[in-house]
């Protein structure tokens, strides 16, 4: 019965886009249709269950990873000398409780899965997707309509689990963040929106592939598993079988197998997210790679300008950017191609 109330509510607005395109017919149909089912789906978001259970996972996230990083404050500023504390917040780390960028990159992609893999099969079953393509509507207004909801629910929960840590940082520390820091926050927080819509096309092309929910979600955590736990394990083996380390080994052998553990472990979206994260949050950091002893002569410590930090970082986020839109891109040909039946 729930199905059919919101198909009603569906038939109805779109009712009125049709009459108002009557009255106005330079108005665009498809961007009105589009925003119907946006409207619509993230209607249904916003008042389900799965947000709120969702919503509160994050922000009992944010309460105790802001808890791990207040109590070990003192040792967060020791050595900065009051620079960059905001930002070190989120990378302070307790003795038992990990820090708020750890938090993150394990919840963010459940958050994202969670969304997206029961989006178009849940509908597929109950009936409901082969009613609403029955309207006039087209099908790229509906495929859209439903990422970009879920999108927005995704940008909401983070900003609010991440404006929440920084404004209980400058309470309790009373130091007003400086302009790069500001920067570099909003930074992190859209690299983290950009991760967990990968994850969220992901799953929304598994939804589609497969008709149960069950094997989506299966499928969907597999694959997060599978990048995140055995591509870095895959690449220390296969570094250590094409250049093997041993007690008499050169430095360069060594620095072979580290560039290519490191180059494996970059196809994972994890290892990118990871480093792109640390590199914002940590101005101090000025390299992803080895570093050899020679080149740390004449060297002048002291921390990168957010421009030099966005250089280290710029393949891993348009490697982000990219799967994430070749993803979608996948699931919005394929769903424009399906047969839909009851």
């Amino acid at each position: 019965m729930a199905n059919f109330a919101k198909l009603s509510k569906l038939k109805v607005a779109l009712f009125k886009k049709g009459t108002e395109k009557e009255a106005n017919p330079n108005r665009v149909e498809s961007s009105n249709n589009m925003m119907t089912v946006l409207l619509k789906e993230l209607a249904d978001q916003l008042s389900s269950t799965r947000f709120f259970i969702l919503f509160s996972l994050i922000a009992l996230t944010g309460i105790v990873s802001f808890y791990s990083a207040a109590t070990n404050i003192r040792a967060a500023t020791e050595d900065a000398v009051s620079q960059f504390i905001l930002i070190r917040l989120f990378t302070t780390s307790g003795s038992s409780l990990p820090s708020f960028t750890w938090f993150l990159s394990i919840l963010g992609p459940l958050v994202g899965l969670s969304m997206g893999f029961d989006a178009i099969n849940a509908e597929q079953n109950s009936g409901t997707m082969t009613r609403l393509l029955a309207q006039p509507i087209y099908r790229d207004d509906v495929i859209n309509g439903k990422f970009l909801a879920r999108l927005f629910v995704l940008i909401l929960i983070t900003l609010a689990l991440g404006f929440f840590v920084a404004g209980m940082g400058i309470i309790i520390t009373g130091v007003p963040p400086t302009g790069e820091e500001v920067m570099r926050l909003l930074l992190y927080l859209a690299l983290s929106i950009v991760y967990m819509g990968f994850w969220l096309a992901l799953a929304m092309l598994f939804s589609l592939m497969f008709r149960h929910t069950a094997t989506s979600a299966l499928c969907s955590m597999s694959l997060w598993l599978f990048f995140s736990i055995f591509v870095p394990i895959l690449a220390g083996m296969v570094a250590d079988a094409i250049f093997p380390v041993t007690q008499s080994s050169d430095a360069m052998a060594q620095l072979y197998n580290i560039r290519l553990s490191q180059a494996i472990s970059r196809l994972s979206p994890a290892t990118l997210y990871s480093e792109a994260a640390v590199t914002i949050l940590s101005p101090s950091v000025r390299t992803l790679g080895p570093v050899l002893l020679e080149q740390t002569y004449g060297a002048i410590s002291g921390f990168l300008p957010l421009g030099q930090s966005l250089l280290l970082i710029w393949p891993h986020i348009t490697g982000l950017v990219a799967g994430t839109i070749l993803i979608f891109g996948i699931t919005y040909t394929l769903f424009l191609r399906q047969e839909i039946r009851a």
